[in-house]
């Protein structure tokens, strides 16, 4: 019984691994890993933790469109989260004109889906690059963005601060291109390189069943060459990965980028099946068809396996970005940062409603 006894403490011992590890303040810190020591303790019940409370707080993700008219900028965003979630959807008596100057409007839903909610705001931005001449038509866009940036540091500022502080930054912001099949322009460049500085760009092909499969590849090979000689960040960005897993999916996705995608509402009958697509002469273009095109990749990033991810670069690596630079700037004095009065530029239009998926 005694040789039976020891040989399972050695067992034990074997299983169970204590690693030391020297911290630069010079303490050592055990790292304990092991099927059973002295018995269960219930370490892993934190993630049923933090899902039961995510699930009733809900969380927020804000996502801006921009690009000029007729690109199917409202359609796209329906598509993605399966619900008239854009500007026209929610709007009575909608009638399409052209802005003459770029203004922002917000419009929010809560969406529910399997218990969890969350929070969806779409900014859409009429006017941008409708006119004849679009100098400086970012400049209300990067002025958005940087006020929601400012609001929410006056939030952490104030003494008696809001436990849970309202999140109206920009998360994500999707740049819609036009098949053209040739280069980006002027615009495409001037801007990207702007907002890829304080915010999250996804570049798309809208409509990109104007062109050729050919044709598409050697659009998106020049695009990627323009966003390469220009220094143009667009996400996810090299210099964010954390750790190799992580960077051999962004590389899947950098190589993919711009996604060619194509956005519809209506469902058609395809073998027996119900899909979204569009209906041409010569058949049915499924949206959701990788084949097809790349809608469901952009999909995937923006919503299956990047939204948290976007939202922590927001929050880590541009909101904290501008943080650093607005208490820099002049000795700036906190008193006077938490009681003047930040007002809207832009009049943003707010619209909130209910939708579930």
């Amino acid at each position: 019984m005694g040789i039976e006894e020891t040989k399972k403490e050695s067992e034990l011992e074997a299983e169970v691994r204590l690693e030391l590890r020297q911290s630069a303040s010079g303490f050592q810190t055990g790292f304990i890993r092991g099927t059973d020591l002295f018995g269960y303790v219930g370490i892993e019940a934190v993630l049923d933790q933090m899902r039961r409370k995510t699930m009733k707080a809900g969380f927020e993700f804000n996502i801006m469109v921009v690009g000029q008219s007729g690109l199917g900028k409202s359609t796209l965003v329906n598509t993605l989260f399966k619900s008239k979630v854009s500007r026209k959807s929610c709007t009575p008596d909608y009638e399409e004109q052209i802005s003459k100057t770029v203004k922002l409007h917000a419009v929010s839903h809560v969406i529910e889906e399997k218990g969890v909610k969350m929070k969806l705001t779409v900014i859409d931005t009429p006017g941008f690059g409708d006119q004849i001449n679009n100098e400086n038509c970012w400049e209300p866009i990067v002025n958005y963005v940087n006020e929601q940036y400012e609001k929410y540091l006056r939030e952490e500022l104030n003494i008696n601060r809001k436990r849970r502080i309202p999140d109206s930054r920009v998360h994500c912001c999707i740049y819609f291109l036009p098949a053209t099949g040739h280069r980006l322009r002027p615009i495409d460049l001037e801007f990207m390189k702007r907002l890829g500085k304080i915010v999250s760009i996804v570049p798309v092909i809208a409509k990109a069943d104007t062109l050729t499969v050919e044709e598409r590849q050697e659009f998106k090979e020049r695009i990627r060459k323009d966003l390469t000689s220009n220094e143009i960040r667009v996400y996810p960005q090299r210099e964010h990965d954390e750790d190799p897993e992580e960077r051999l999916l962004n590389d899947r996705i950098r190589e993919s980028i711009p996604f060619a995608v194509v956005g519809t509402d209506k469902e058609h009958q395809v073998n027996g099946n119900k899909v979204l697509g569009r209906k041409t002469k010569w058949g049915i273009i499924e949206v959701e068809n990788v084949a097809h095109c790349e809608f469901a990749n952009l999909r995937d990033l923006l919503i299956r396996s990047h939204l948290q991810d976007l939202k922590d670069v927001t929050h880590n690596i541009h909101y904290e970005t501008y943080r650093v630079r607005r208490l820099n700037e002049s000795n700036m004095n906190f008193s006077e940062l938490v009681l003047t009065s930040w007002p809207l530029k832009n009049g943003t239009d707010t619209c909130e409603t209910e939708s579930q998926l």
